[in-house]
């Protein structure tokens, strides 16, 4: 992907800049000629007069203007300007070379077509360095110039050619690399961007997750608070209608009832939705756990419902997650029992092994008509126990009656 990029073209304030950076170099430009001939320190032996030689200025410079809309046509325009205003003789090379400088480093930041960009600099310098060699025959075929300071071991003219050759293939080698490296730091710049959207977009997707798993915890949540508690008001409302002429102490328990499960489900639809407003550590200590099963099976047995309750291994502390998740596994089944199941007696049983914590909910009841829609009951029980590595076995048993047998690992395997 990123080898087949292309540089988009200039903004607004970019073409902006290089109308300023035109004017500015044509302005250094005119400055360096007029100074050149005020001292009379001429490249050439017969220049033309000042204002031609600002009008070679001009020329070289105005192309300028449109560098990096079209880097190509102006490098190309400069370099023939180059070679004519040498031709012509116009005063000092340092402003033409500068701007041509320029020119060649535009297209190596600038090109889009990257082979163009490479073989049209290294066709414009090797036309260079062949109108050089011209240039230095021509010198030497001509009269010698006067080197009566000339104090070093080699040769003058010798050293005036080396001289000549080393720094133009710095300039020009200068000229290529400077742009190269331009162009390399703007795509590197636009990956960075795109990386930078993608880890944006990447975060707004988890973000999206967490929002929908957070939300289907709390709905089933509140189906295991809800569905239990509303199911055991319901038959203590029930029976207390049942027994209210015939016997009202009978009817005042079953009330009693009702208002103690209401005030629990109240409570607990408190800590639920406290999680909206507290962080995770606060919520799972907030939340039911272990500990709070004794009033589940009070309620099942206010609802007429015969539970024992045997705890087997040795007891010790869970994860906060896990003894929740054990806690709505256990309310979830119960509250099936007790809409669901024609049961007297229901047998809880709660075995610590040594890297999990398994469950067996089991009833007698033979069953009653169910609606068809399951709503959350098994499947978020598989649910819950999923988050933890967990399994669920749910199904009639062989005799008689419904079991729901739970595994919950509480020992956190350690990942290569």
């Amino acid at each position: 992907m990123w080898n087949e990029w292309r540089r988009p073209g200039p903004t607004p304030a970019q073409r902006r800049r290089d109308v300023g950076i035109a004017v500015i170099v044509l302005l250094c430009a005119i400055e360096v000629t007029t100074l050149v001939n005020s001292t009379g320190a001429y490249v050439f032996q017969n220049p033309p007069g000042l204002g031609e030689q600002v009008l070679w200025m001009v020329a070289l410079s105005a192309p300028l203007v449109v560098r990096r809309r079209y880097p190509l046509a102006v490098m190309l325009v400069v370099s023939a300007l180059f070679i004519a205003a040498q031709l012509n003789q116009a005063a000092d090379t340092l402003p033409p070379s500068a701007i041509l400088f320029l020119a060649i480093y535009t297209v190596g930041a600038w090109e889009r077509n990257r082979r163009v960009a490479r073989w049209s600099r290294i066709g414009v310098i090797g036309a260079m360095f062949l109108w050089l060699g011209f240039s230095l025959v021509r010198a030497l075929l001509g009269p010698k110039g006067d080197f009566k300071d000339a104090a070093g071991p080699m040769d003058p003219v010798l050293a005036s050619v080396l001289y000549g050759l080393e720094f133009n293939i710095f300039f020009f080698l200068f000229a290529y690399v400077v742009g190269e490296m331009a162009w390399s730091g703007a795509r590197r710049r636009a990956q960075l961007r795109f990386q930078a959207e993608e880890l944006e977009r990447s975060q707004e997707q988890n973000t999206r997750g967490a929002i929908a798993a957070e939300r289907m915890r709390i709905a089933r949540d509140l189906h295991d608070v809800v569905a239990h508690h509303v199911s055991v008001m319901g038959i203590q409302a029930g029976a207390a209608r049942r027994v209210l002429d015939s016997d009202p102490e009978m009817a005042r328990d079953a009330l009693q009832t009702v208002e103690q499960t209401a005030r629990t489900a109240i409570s607990e639809l408190r800590g639920l939705l406290g999680v909206l407003r507290a962080d995770a550590d606060s919520d799972l200590k907030a939340a039911p756990g272990l500990d709070d099963l004794p009033e589940l099976f009070d309620n099942a047995r206010a609802a007429g419902l015969d539970v024992s309750h045997g705890v087997y291994g040795d007891v010790r502390e869970v994860p906060p997650g896990v003894a929740l998740s054990a806690y709505r596994v256990v309310q979830e089944a119960l509250t099936n029992v007790v809409k669901h199941a024609d049961a007297q007696h229901v047998d809880v049983r709660m075995r610590y092994l040594d890297s999990a914590l398994e469950l067996e909910i089991a009833d007698d009841g033979r069953g009653r008509a169910v609606s068809t829609n399951p709503g959350f009951g098994l499947v978020g029980m598989r649910e819950r126990l999923a988050v933890h590595g967990g399994s669920l076995e749910a199904g009639p048993r062989r005799d008689a009656g419904y079991l729901v047998r739970a595994s919950l690992p509480t020992v956190v395997e350690e990942k290569a």
